[in-house]
């Protein structure tokens, strides 16, 4: 019975210590970085002016704050807000958007990279909803597209 405990127990030591080596030697891949050089904002009609106007000015404030040191592919980012949804949740206080952007080569207008993401966010007060969630599709946006933050 030992030996069998034995054999065991040494098997289990060696899965163990294969896993953990191939988790080491596998790397993932790098998302390609551009070189972003201006953003628009666009929407389907009756949605908020106080997001949209948020989401752009903070995309386009942490793209001019953006210093790039290598030579990479320049894109326009053409960001769509699919759709809003306010007041969700048991507290009514959860706000969720659809994002859908495309970026497209400043060379020759084709669309190289694509994204759509849901932001969600909480704001216990209506009036600063629109507000809080420009805040947050900005963030993804500059984390998705390896921006800056806000210029300073």
């Amino acid at each position: 019975m030992n030996w069998l405990r034995s054999c065991f127990c040494r098997a289990t030591l060696v899965c163990v210590a294969l896993t953990a080596c191939g988790s080491l030697s596998a790397t993932k891949p790098a998302a390609p970085v551009y070189d972003v050089r201006s953003a628009v904002v666009l929407s389907g009609p009756n949605m908020p002016a106080e997001l949209l106007s948020g989401i752009n000015d903070r995309v386009n404030a942490a793209i001019n704050a953006t210093v790039r040191d290598t030579v990479l592919p320049r894109v326009v980012l053409t960001i769509r807000v699919v759709s809003v949804q306010k007041g969700l949740g048991f507290q009514k206080d959860r706000n969720v958007a659809k994002i859908s952007i495309d970026a497209a080569s400043v060379e020759d207008g084709s669309v190289i990279a694509v994204s759509a993401f849901d932001v969600t966010s909480i704001a216990a007060d209506p009036k600063l909803a629109d507000e809080i969630l420009a805040e947050d599709a900005a963030a993804r946006i500059r984390s998705v597209f390896s921006l800056s933050g806000r210029a300073q």
